[in-house]
């Protein structure tokens, strides 16, 4: 999310060598020198050439969130090339300037870092992992030049996993945005390569029994950045690094322009691959869509303050879309499994009452409210991941009806990447979507935007899926009542918001704002809402709380309610035609594959 893009991703080695060569290069010195207490000393030399400087260190960085990482900054100091101390004075709280550093100068300062996950930055005995941007702060004015940055003081036995180009002792970028999205992994990962589709794949792993695990992982990846290549006919890049980390608290990826960074549970790697295949799919194809198909919203990236978009539902949303349509072509997902995943997609729009009062559009403009878990109610907010999920199949389907099959999601997805990620330059939001849309469609889309992008109508589910051969049918099934609603937000966990009187819960000692730690001996910070969705009527559940510092084990008996469930089925006679235009849909043939 934090990638400027440019024509350096055109002409990659040419661009980077003529700026590198033609301007002095900032130089950031990262020390991993106190590990126990998550300590990383960092050294910014500026170039001389300008007497003042104005210092930014981003406030968000991977996440649509504005997390104020200078609350890890425990100290900042200026000095002169010299060692004497130049004026450093704070204009806000993540913002500096120098003055008298016409000679250059050296900034140092130290940062707190334990946060864990692919979205943070940690240093420990273990390992270190950092998004950038939470780091290592910039000079506005020397924010397109050439980036060097050496790690010192690593342990001996640790090596460095990153899609920066290798320059000797460090690492080299072609400015600040394109070293801010390059993630960085030092430690004992265990590591493995392959060559595939459009170039070399890197693979690391930190987790215990990793060379097994590596075995078992690779041949899907080879699958996945095959499949999705084919479906780009594109191959915007030679190298690509996927970064897996394994985690008991939660799990999540971040796309990156050459490389992601995932943390998932241990058992989604050697159980069920579904879940490791789906996060690595829907990774993988962000670096096409949102890295390089990149909405006009997002740029210039600003990190002082909120980048406002309404296009999440179609940088986030469609981007499942594609990932999922890719899956079943690639073998990695058939039929049943895909239409009980799309029913479950719908299940949960219709059951959020705010999605009357939410557009997708709305809900991309309002991501910077999900660290609230008030946003997170059914009643007040929908995900833009989940409608645009929805609107890019009916969207799909919707192109292929106007154009017998002609157009469609990939033509769409292609004919964008064309127009504005080859020529550097960046779309504008929903609108552009539309008008490459009807261009290849030769029909008008206005209303479909007007009413279930920018719009908030109930959708005629089964008028979309009739021409493939499929309804959509509304079940009463009963669930599990907790008695108690929770929100959680994002690597934290989840936390009680109300809780039903005289529920069960209630009776059990349950209140509002207790952070719930476990979920019936598991950790409840992942998959929290996948255990909630597991609980059966009757059944026991068992919590671990905490409430102002102390922790309490409740449990008790869990009641039903009734809820409506959606399943996409076949219509009750499915012409020929309809079988035909269905294999069209998922498998980009005429032909029928096993489901």
């Amino acid at each position: 999310m934090s990638l400027r893009i440019s024509k350096f991703l055109l002409v990659f080695t040419i661009a980077s060598c003529s700026c590198i060569f033609g301007q002095s290069p900032v130089r950031y010195t990262v020390s991993l020198a106190d590990p126990e207490r998550h300590l990383v000393h960092v050294e910014l030399a500026i170039p001389p050439g300008r007497a003042s400087h104005e210092l930014q260190l981003p406030v968000w960085n991977a996440l649509y969130q504005v997390r104020d990482f200078v609350q890890y900054m425990n100290w900042i100091r200026a000095d002169d090339p010299n060692g004497h101390p130049l004026q450093l004075t704070q204009l806000n709280k993540s913002r500096w300037q120098i003055s008298g550093a016409d000679a250059g100068a050296r900034v140092e300062y130290e940062m707190f870092s334990d946060s864990p996950g692919p979205y943070g930055a940690q240093l420990n005995s273990h390992h270190a992992f950092f998004n950038l941007a939470e780091i290592l702060l910039y000079a506005e004015d020397e924010r397109e030049a050439p980036v060097q940055v050496v790690f010192q003081q690593i342990p001996p036995t640790w090596k460095i996993a990153t899609p920066l180009r290798s320059d000797g002792p460090g690492y080299e970028a072609t400015n600040y945005d394109q070293l801010v999205d390059s993630p960085i992994e030092i430690g004992t990962f265990v590591e493995t390569d392959f060559n595939g589709s459009c170039g070399k794949y890197r693979v690391t792993l930190d987790a215990e029994n990793a060379a097994a695990i590596l075995k078992t992982i690779v041949p899907p990846i080879e699958r996945i950045v095959a499949g999705a290549a084919r479906w780009m006919n594109d191959c915007p890049f030679q190298d690509y690094i996927f970064i897996y980390h394994t985690s008991d608290s939660s799990d999540g990826g971040m796309e990156h322009a050459f490389g992601t960074a995932i943390n998932l549970p241990v058992s989604d790697f050697e159980k069920d691959l579904s879940p490791f295949i789906a996060i690595t799919t829907h990774e993988f194809f962000h670096l096409w869509n949102v890295k390089r198909i990149r909405p006009q919203s997002l740029e210039p990236v600003d990190y002082t303050k909120e980048n406002y978009t309404p296009a999440l539902w179609f940088s986030e949303g469609v981007d499942t879309t594609a990932a999922e349509y890719i899956e079943l072509r690639s073998g990695l997902l058939d039929e049943r499994h895909y239409l009980d995943q799309l029913g479950q997609q719908i299940t949960e729009l219709q059951n959020r009452p705010a999605h009357l009062t939410q557009s997708a559009e709305q809900s991309s403009l309002d991501a910077w409210l999900e660290k609230y878990a008030r946003y997170g109610f059914r009643d007040r907010s929908i995900s833009y991941y989940n409608k645009g999920e929805l609107v890019g199949v009916l969207l799909d389907l919707v192109m292929r009806n106007a154009s017998q099959d002609q157009a469609s999601l990939r033509e769409l997805f292609r004919s964008m990447n064309d127009q504005y990620a080859k020529n550097g330059e960046f779309f504008a939001d929903s609108t552009a979507v539309r008008e490459t849309a009807e261009k290849l469609s030769h029909a008008s889309l206005r209303e479909f935007f007007q009413k279930y992008v920018s719009g908030v109508e109930e959708i005629p589910w089964d008028k979309f899926f009739a021409s493939v051969g499929l309804r959509v049918n509304r079940l009463q099934a009963v669930f599990a009542d907790p008695g108690f609603e929770a929100v959680q937000k994002f690597d934290q966990p989840p936390v009680v918001m109300q809780v039903q009187a005289q529920s069960a819960a209630d009776r059990a000692g349950l209140r509002a704002q207790d952070e719930i730690l476990q979920i019936n001996g598991d950790p409840a910070g992942r998959n929290f809402e996948k255990h909630m969705a597991n609980l059966a009527p009757g059944g026991i559940l068992n919590l671990i709380v905490r409430r102002a510092g102390a922790q309490y084990q409740l449990h008790w008996k869990l009641g039903g309610r009734e809820q409506t469930i959606f399943q996409i089925m076949d219509l009750p006679e499915v012409t020929a035609q309809q079988k035909a235009r269905r294999a069209a849909w998922l498998f980009d043939n005429s032909n029928n594959k096993p489901r």
